[in-house]
């Protein structure tokens, strides 16, 4: 059973600015091969296994611990190496917004409840901004953890585009 709506949830943003054409960056969002090449944090995989862009579609993909340290906190955590994932598209606006919900239900001992999150492309002069906003989670270390899991996934597609 997932957790009832009641008052908003708190929420934390990220921004990143890069020096590259908004398409390339949509695309690095949207499309099987863009997601495989940086999705999930630093120690992590993606293999997508299937992707319907549109409200209402789904990504579901698996993201497995492959670095050393992952893996360990993994095993200590109580969690699998490998976990199936599902997002649910909520707004797809090319080049523009993206908005999806993902149900957090890795979390042992937690009911599953759904995160939502949005994020904002803006052309620029010299590339693109992102404006990345996500709900945060069940308590304060586990979005604390979100919060350094998206860091440490932006800090990958960092790395594909150049920050400035």
């Amino acid at each position: 059973m997932r957790a009832q709506r009641g008052p908003a949830r708190a929420q934390f943003s990220i921004e990143r600015t890069y020096a590259a054409p908004i398409d390339r960056v949509w695309a690095l969002w949207t499309t099987r091969h863009g997601i495989e090449s940086w999705w999930g944090p630093e120690g992590f995989e993606v293999k997508v296994t299937s992707l319907d862009l549109r409200p209402g579609g789904e990504l579901r993909y698996e993201m497995t611990a492959v670095a050393p340290e992952q893996v360990a906190f993994m095993k200590q955590a109580g969690m699998a190496l490998t976990t199936r994932a599902r997002v649910t598209y909520t707004e797809v606006t090319p080049g523009k917004r993206l908005a999806y919900k993902t149900v957090a239900d890795f979390m042992p001992g937690v009911e599953p409840y759904d995160v939502a999150t949005g994020v904002e492309f803006q052309a620029t002069a010299g590339g693109v901004r992102l404006v990345i906003t996500v709900d945060a989670m069940h308590d304060e270390v586990w979005t604390a953890r979100a919060r350094a899991g998206n860091e440490s996934q932006l800090r990958k597609l960092d790395a594909l585009l150049g920050t400035h």
